[in-house]
Formats: structure tokens, sequence, C-alpha cells
């Protein structure tokens, strides 16, 4: 039987598959989707609801109706009835591990005495958010959490939610639970490119909102491009991603499911194993063919493994270390003997798992930081979803009579420089 992932011999040069993975880029995606976007994003611009009815009833749900908007309060009361005692629980404790988390990494305001000029930085949250939860290939109510805990430490005052309804304009109970839990304030029934309109510009139901966050398919992500500087984004997620580099001292079987739990997503997730081992890239390959046999989501995670994933081989972990960060990916797995001494040489990734004991799926769902992570190679100026994302820093500046004094020549002689002689006169007037 024909290997289920492509082998890469990286250990003599490079390659046009090994070049491929590098270069992943939203450049890539169909000039039809960009054309279909905007298209949808002026229309509901232009029309609101009615042009929001529309196309939940082309795309979503065929009965939908300006009823369907907005979820009530009934709804989510009754969406509690649904939802098991220890469901609830694992969304709560998971809820506060995502919070605590970002609570550690919440940027303060401050100011202080710079010889003479007091400077300082001052943050404010943003006055409303919108998160975006997908939910066509399978719900995901870990999303809100991990986009709305960032956005209550943050202190930001409104948070609205948009998920795509099911073919009968329900939406998945846990979701709901997960928003009212989470305190989301507004939730609509809204998908795609359409959704991301109406966040940006509102509607007569649909308020508009300062910042948009959260994943999404190509016409989702084309959206956030397109109404970016009307609003702010998060980023420009495309398929999640995984790349492992493991050594001798693993468990192939083991290395076979952490790429098995990538590749189950949607079918075009990238699946790379890294390693100097000729013996575990061949255990590895087989073990592939074993469990996907037994999988549930199979051709997900065949169209995966096949168009996005690969097992390469290379020299050593010092050689694997520099290709992990050359491809940058969304989440990077130490399975290696010494994680934290190969971790000093990773430059670029979204998020890093270190050790055996660490799998993705820990930090997808409940240890903390968020996994709304940068894509495709965007790790390499991008982080993850954080509070940041959620407030503005503003610059402070007061001079005492010797921060002037001490700044004024230099300013006035800079100014002069570059022809503005009304900044430099602004100085000197203040000048003794």
């Amino acid at each position: 039987m024909a290997p289920i992932i492509d082998v890469i011999d990286a250990r003599t040069g490079d390659s046009s598959a090994l070049q491929a993975l590098r270069q992943r880029s939203l450049a890539d995606l169909p000039d039809h989707i960009e054309t279909d976007v905007r298209r949808i994003v002026e229309d509901v611009r232009r029309r609101g609801d009615e042009a929001l009815i529309d196309y939940e009833r082309q795309f979503d749900c065929s009965n939908f109706t300006a009823e369907h908007l907005a979820v009530s309060s009934g709804e989510i009361e009754a969406a509690y009835g649904q939802v098991s005692s220890a469901q609830l629980g694992a969304l709560r404790r998971a809820r506060e591990n995502v919070y605590e988390f970002h609570l550690h990494a919440r940027p303060r305001s401050w100011l202080d005495d710079f010889d003479g000029m007091w400077l300082g930085q001052r943050i404010t949250p943003v006055d409303s958010a919108g998160i975006y939860v997908p939910a066509r290939s399978a719900p995901l109510p870990s999303t809100v959490y991990m986009c709305a805990m960032p956005a209550k430490v943050a202190e930001v005052p409104r948070i609205a939610m948009c998920s795509p309804p099911r073919k009968d304009g329900s939406l998945d109970a846990l979701t709901l639970v997960a928003a009212a839990e989470c305190g989301v304030d507004e939730i609509y029934r809204l998908g795609g490119a359409q959704a991301i309109a109406a966040l940006a510009f509102g509607t007569e139901s649909v308020e508009a909102v300062s910042k948009i966050v959260g994943p999404g398919n190509p016409w989702v992500t084309m959206a956030k491009k397109h109404v970016y500087g009307i609003v702010g984004v998060d980023s420009l997620a495309g398929p999640s991603e995984v790349l492992v580099i493991a050594d001798a001292t693993v468990d192939p079987a083991m290395v076979a499911a952490d790429l098995l739990a990538q590749a189950e997503h949607t079918g075009d997730n990238m699946t790379v194993l890294i390693t100097p081992s000729q013996a575990l890239a061949e255990q590895v390959s087989a073990a592939l063919g074993q469990q996907v046999a037994g999988a549930e989501r199979v051709t997900e995670i065949q169209d995966s493994l096949s168009e996005f994933g690969a097992i390469v081989l290379v020299r050593d972990l010092h050689h694997a270390a520099r290709l992990a960060s050359d491809i940058a990916p969304e989440h990077l797995q130490l399975l290696v003997d010494d994680p934290l001494a190969l971790l000093a040489e990773i430059d670029h990734a979204g998020c890093v798992c270190l050790g055996e004991l660490t799998p993705v799926p820990l930090g997808d769902y409940a240890a903390g930081p968020s996994h709304v992570l940068p894509t495709g190679g965007t790790a390499r100026f991008a982080s993850g979803l954080a509070v940041d994302d959620f407030v503005k820093k503003t610059s402070l500046i007061s001079a005492t009579r010797r921060g002037l004094d001490r700044l004024a020549s230099d300013v006035i002689e800079l100014a002069e420089a570059e022809g503005l002689a009304a900044h430099a006169k602004g100085v000197r007037q203040r000048r003794h």
C-alpha cells in the first residue's frame, strides 16, 4: 500500500516540496473568493439586515428570517438544559485557566520621570469587540472562551459574537452556554463574510464593533482583510497547522496520533514531522496508515496528510530547528529528549508544546494561551490572540522646565533641518 504521507529527504539539500512548506500564504487563495467577498461585504453595508437574511438563506438556513438573527435569553437558558454537568464543569475550568493566563500577561499603564520628562503609557480597552466562532465543519465552543477571556481581562465593555446557524436555524448548545459563561453580551446567527460585514458596518439589528477577532474559512478571512481600517482585526488566519520535531527517543504511534489530531480539522491542515531518524520516519508513516483506518474524520485526515503533510528527514536537530523556524508553524511540538535546549534554537512559532506529555490539544482546549494563533508562516511577525489585541496603548508626555530645556535645542535643530520652521518656533517660544 502506498504511504499516506510524503517523505522529503532534506539531508543533502533543498527541494520544491520543502519550499512549498515555507511559502504558504493567503495570496494563494483563488481570485473568485476576493471577488465574492467584496460583493457580499458591500451588499451588507448597503442593504443591512435584508442582505444578511438573503445570504443566510443561501449559505446556511433556507428558512432564515429576521427573527433568527439575535439569540434570545430564553434560548440560552434552554441550551443549559442540553449540556451535561461534565461538559459544563470542563468548560468552566478551561475558561478559568484561559482567564488566569491572560491576567498574568495583561499590559499595564505606567508613568515615570526621565530626567525632567514624564513619559508613560496609558492602557485602555477598545469600546467593543466582535468574536467570530466557526461552526460549519464542527461546533467550536472552545473558540468562544479563547477569544472572550482575553477581552474580559482587557475590560472590553461590550462583546458580540457571530456563529453560523445549522440548517434548522439552531446553534450548538455548548457554544451558547460558553458565550453565556464568558459574559458575551450579544449573540447573532451569522456566518461567513456577511457576519464580518455586519460586525464592521452594523445593520438595523447588529451594532458595529471596534475590533473583530476569531478564526474562519477563507471567506471570513478575506472579509476581515476587506474591512480592516473600518475596524481592527486580530489576524488573517488560515487552516490549522502542526509541525513536530521528534528524535529516536519518542514513540512513533504517539507522533502519528499528534499529526492526526491536527489533520482532522478541515482537510487542508499542514501536518509535518521533522526528524533526523530514518527509522522513526518509517515507523510514523506506517503508524499513520494504521491509525487513519480507525479514525472518524477519515476524509479530512487523508486530504490533509496527502496534500498538506510531509515527513522531512534532516541531518540533526539543529537542522530541524532551523527548518522549523523557516516554516514558522502555528503549533510546534518538540518531542525530543531535551526540549528546552532545542527551544533556544527556535525563532518563529505561534505556540510551542514542550515534551511528550504536552500534546497540542492541551493548548487547544484548556491550558491557558489562546488557540487563535498565527498561521501561514505569519508567526515570523505575529503572535497569538492576547489582551494586547483588545487594548490601545496611548503614549503620555509631560515636560518639566528642566525637561524642556534639555531637549529644546535638539528639537529646534532637527525641525529646522527638515524645513519645518513652525515646529521649531513652537519650542523656541517656550524657552527662557
